[in-house]
């Protein structure tokens, strides 16, 4: 039976289909299979990254004996065959990771006997095993697979799912870093977009311009050495998840005066911050200035090198004119400019940092600012970033460039916890809190109608921002709600059969996922009493 056929049903299925996110094609039998202690074996091609899946997957598999909430009553099942062994072929042991990466794989689940899986890629494998880790149950004191024979072929819709991360108004922990990095793998996110700086601190080395982290880190103990960065890079790459680093240029950058004061304008501003910054401190790169774009190139030399993907973000979101309007060095510059404003001067700031990252190979990636709320136009290969508003997702593929909707609206997981600000009693500006439905239900892709358009649209990110976050709060601020997203990444909003999958059908397989993950050493917040968990449906509104 196809599994788009069967989607009313989803609620009351057991667990051979509450698997997450969803596959596009799932078929399935009557039988179950005992799992009690599996081997995965590779047949032909491999690589480091599929020796390390393996490894990873095989003692997760075996360790863990999970029952979902919804098969409490269960019981034990009776099974009529056994299965012992997975074999894994892949077409290409290539390990490049980007845009173009094929994740697609093949699984089969016989009744009795040897299980398959097949990729085109290492990455594929990765997928795929995860799939195949969600397919084991708890059964008694052994395992086994339910519904077999099962048949699953799988790809993601979109190419880029990802989280947006914040380490530069709070610190994290490498350790946490990679467990969000697991977490993301178990939904088989692929993006770990890294704001690793802002304003508020440089947490990262600097081998360039040391004083950077030497006074810009809230301590030694805080800062991502190379060591630790290239650990987090491995560690994503074994998991199938892109590492892009963000050095938003030319706002957010009150830290860098910590050690070039020369080059900054309205710097740390009190009390009227809010005349310069979208939130103390305030402080921008002055654009007047060739020593800005100097070092904002010299940042781009050093870190192009470090981080391996072909995508480098360049920020360029929340600039604030007045923070250059009122500098006396930007209007003495312009008084000796006639025809030039500060407009002409951020397209020239622009401008120059972009062309020197395109020296690098590298692809840009901005905030969706830099296209509309400036004059600059950018390169059409730049990926932009919108976060204002799901109209600038049909603006920006209206004018044939490439997008990821990171919506403040649907996908700003940080807010809902009121005003961060101590003298202001009320709402943060991105308030109420984004449950886990109105990220399901955020398409990305609504109301564009044109194929060309729509082929346009890399993906989707969630994103924390961590004034009111740390590693304590983590876990709960992430999931289970941005695994509410990398399904309809993964998966799309619709089945084949055209039907938009509703946060009703799919809250027991989600409710599955949360307690997976909690089982796999995340901490997920809850979504609703255990008792709705364990009565699919019944906690429904009539």
């Amino acid at each position: 039976m196809k599994l788009s056929a069967m989607i009313g049903f989803l609620a009351a299925l057991p667990s051979a289909l509450a698997l997450w996110p969803i596959p596009r094609t799932l078929t399935q039998g009557t039988s179950n299979t005992q799992a009690a202690l599996v081997t995965i074996n590779v047949q032909g091609n491999s690589s480091p990254v599929v020796t390390s899946a393996i490894s990873r997957y095989q003692k997760l598999i075996n360790g863990e004996s999970f029952v979902a909430p919804a098969d409490y009553k269960r019981g034990i099942v009776k099974t009529a065959g056994s299965l012992s062994c997975l074999t894994v072929t892949i077409k290409s042991a290539d390990e490049t990771l980007g845009l173009h990466t094929d994740e697609s794989y093949t699984l089969d689940v016989p009744v009795n006997g040897t299980a398959t899986l097949k990729a085109q890629s290492p990455y594929g494998v990765v997928r795929g095993l995860e799939t195949f880790s969600q397919l084991v149950t708890g059964n008694g004191y052994s395992k086994a697979i339910l519904n077999t024979p099962i048949h699953i072929e799988d790809s993601p819709v979109y190419p880029h799912r990802g989280l947006s991360f914040d380490t530069s108004r709070n610190f994290y922990s490498v350790n946490s870093i990679l467990r969000i990095l697991d977490a993301m793998a178990y939904n088989k996110m692929n993006t770990f977009h890294w704001h690793v700086v802002d304003a508020h601190s440089w947490p990262i080395e600097s081998k360039s311009i040391p004083g950077l982290h030497q006074k810009g880190a809230y301590s030694s103990s805080m800062t991502y050495y190379y060591a630790d960065v290239k650990r987090i890079i491995q560690y994503a790459k074994e998991r199938g998840i892109r590492v892009i680093p963000e050095f938003d240029v030319p706002g957010h950058t009150y830290i860098v005066g910590q050690t070039k004061p020369e080059i900054m304008s309205c710097t740390n501003k009190l009390p009227n911050w809010d005349h310069f910054a979208a939130e103390p401190p305030s402080g921008q790169l002055n654009i007047a200035k060739p020593e800005s774009i100097e070092f904002t190139n010299t940042i781009i030399s050093e870190y192009t090198k470090l981080f391996p993907d072909n995508v480098f973000h360049l920020g360029g979101d929340e600039v604030n004119r007045n923070c250059w309007t009122e500098d006396p060095d930007v209007q003495k510059y312009l008084a000796a400019h006639p025809g030039e404003d500060v407009e002409s001067l951020l397209v020239n700031f622009y401008t120059k940092v972009h062309d020197y990252l395109e020296t690098t190979g590298k692809t840009a990636y901005t905030w969706e600012e830099t296209l509309f709320h400036s004059k600059y136009v950018p390169n059409n290969s730049t990926i932009l970033q919108v976060w204002i508003d799901q109209a600038s997702v049909q603006k920006a593929v209206a004018q044939g460039y490439r997008v990821v909707s990171s919506s403040y609206d649907a996908y700003y997981l940080d807010c809902g916890h009121g005003a961060w600000l101590p003298n202001w009693d009320g709402n943060s500006w991105c308030d109420p809190f984004k449950t886990w439905m109105h990220v399901y239900n955020y398409d990305v892709a609504a109301n564009i109608t044109d194929p060309a358009q729509k082929k346009l649209i890399l993906g989707t990110e969630v994103a924390l921002w961590s004034e009111q976050s740390d590693e304590h709060v983590i876990d709960g601020r992430l999931w289970p709600r941005a695994s509410a997203m990398a399904e309809t990444a993964w998966s799309g909003k619709m089945d084949a059969s055209g039907h938009v999958r509703t946060t009703g059908e799919v809250a027991s397989r989600l409710h599955e996922q949360r307690y997976r993950m909690v089982g796999r050493g995340i901490n997920a917040e809850p979504m609703q009493p255990l008792w709705c968990a364990r009565n699919p449906g019944a906690c429904n509104l009539p």
